[in-house]
């Protein structure tokens, strides 16, 4: 009992010393504050859609042309009850069918010999990812990154092309062919000239801090052969369209291009050489050249008339879209899964993508395009506007107009050769 006493004492004792240095038993006790300084090594643990991934493997990849999920599933070896289980999931959750070919995948695995899959992540856009985690028995996940969106304003002159000037800029090609949509029918883009003048605000989409896309275009002043063009968004109830200063709205009935802005190679013409026949004859259509696999879009809603290959044509779709407008789209390399006779279709829907299919040099689209049974050119040809501002919406239209005009001019205008991008 006696030694467990004193050892207790002893243990006390040193740990006071320990604490606090010196210990003074008799008298007065003093204690000195001294600190202790702690060295941790610690290092965060790595992260990955929601899972550590230390002391793992993390492959990226992208999906090759004709690669199913199962395939690359089974390269990575994914037991087959598990692959089974991604091929019966529901559509709405993941249709494993419609993986798309050059998107990004990853997979993380054990580091082990025994390489064990963990994660399967599938990416068939910025913004969107499928997490499948790997156990007993399948997890999945939908989910969404978040998107930022950040207003961004620019001026520049044209000294060659629209598109050559905003890539000097250093936008994306995505922005022209907005651009160009809201002004086809105002503009001819194929006929800029030199020193011709825009200011542009728009909406960027950022993920984590990256560019992923353009969400719309918030006004656009232009200057083209001393004329002065703007463009005003505005929402009557049926979703935002662009109007001029006088409430006109610049939108037609029917798109002008059936592919993003591109060069027209052959225009409509009633005696043009054929450069395949080698003969004179009408070519009752527009060309526009484009690398082969470019989509093209139905200019506007209608129903499918014909959608097949003819050795002249090649592969083509033709669509009605009322009473007095017919559009043919021709030497697809492909005609899109669908569209076939009695189909309906949307402004702007994939119909199939540019080629050389028939009798044709080289990858384009010939656009033709009827009225009132007659084919026309398509580029010159007069079509309604949509509707206007409305009497019940001026008043507010007005307010929209005179605001984004004025966030316009507060843009400063650019000289020849220089250009300006604004946060």
């Amino acid at each position: 009992m006696i030694k467990r006493m004193l050892l207790r004492v002893c243990v006390f004792l040193i740990l006071g010393v320990l604490i606090y240095g010196d210990l003074t038993l008799p008298g007065e006790v003093v204690f000195e504050d001294k600190s202790i300084a702690l060295d941790f090594d610690w290092t965060p643990p790595t992260m990955l859609y929601g899972m550590v991934v230390d002391n793992h493997e993390v492959i990226e990849d992208r999906v090759k042309r004709n690669q199913f999920l199962s395939d690359i599933m089974r390269e990575y070896n994914v037991p087959v009850k598990l692959i089974n289980q991604v091929a019966s999931l529901p559509r709405h959750v993941f249709d494993a069918r419609k993986i798309i070919p050059d998107k990004k995948f990853t997979f993380i695995r054990s580091a082990d010999s025994l390489r064990i899959p963990k994660v399967f992540v599938y990416e068939p856009n910025p913004i969107d990812y499928v997490v499948f985690r790997f156990g007993d028995s399948l997890s999945v996940d939908v989910c969404q990154r978040d998107v930022t969106v950040v207003e961004k304003s620019i001026s520049g002159v044209i000294m060659s092309s629209l598109s050559q000037t905003i890539n000097e800029l250093g936008l994306s090609h995505e922005l022209t062919n907005k651009f160009v949509d809201i002004f086809a029918w105002q503009v001819d883009f194929q006929r800029l000239q030199q020193g011709d003048q825009f200011k542009l605000i728009y909406e960027e989409q950022q993920v984590d801090g990256r560019f992923i896309g353009v969400k719309q275009i918030s006004g656009i002043y232009f200057n083209h052969f001393g004329s002065s063009y703007y463009a005003i968004p505005f929402d009557q109830g049926n979703g935002l369209d662009y109007f001029d200063e006088e409430g006109m709205s610049l939108r037609k009935a029917l798109l002008k291009y059936p592919i993003e802005f591109t060069r027209i190679s052959s225009r409509y013409s009633q005696n043009r050489l054929h450069p395949v026949q080698k003969v004179y004859k009408p070519h009752l259509g527009t060309d526009f050249a484009a690398p082969t696999g470019t989509p093209i879009r139905s200019v506007g809603d209608g129903i499918v008339q014909e959608a097949q290959y003819k050795s002249n044509n090649g592969n083509y779709v033709k669509i009605r879209h009322n009473a007095t407008y017919t559009t043919q789209y021709l030497h697809m390399s492909k005609i899109a899964p669908g569209i076939k006779p009695g189909t309906r279709v949307r402004q702007g829907q994939w119909i199939g993508n540019v080629g050389s299919t028939g009798l044709a040099t080289g990858p384009h689209v010939c656009y033709r395009f009827w009225k009132n049974g007659v084919q026309v050119d398509a580029l010159r040809v007069e079509l309604p506007p949509s509707e206007p501002i409305t009497d019940e919406y001026r008043e507010a239209y007005k307010i929209a107009r005179d605001a984004t005009i004025e966030k316009l001019n507060a843009i400063p205008s650019v000289f020849p050769n220089t250009f300006a991008s604004l946060n």
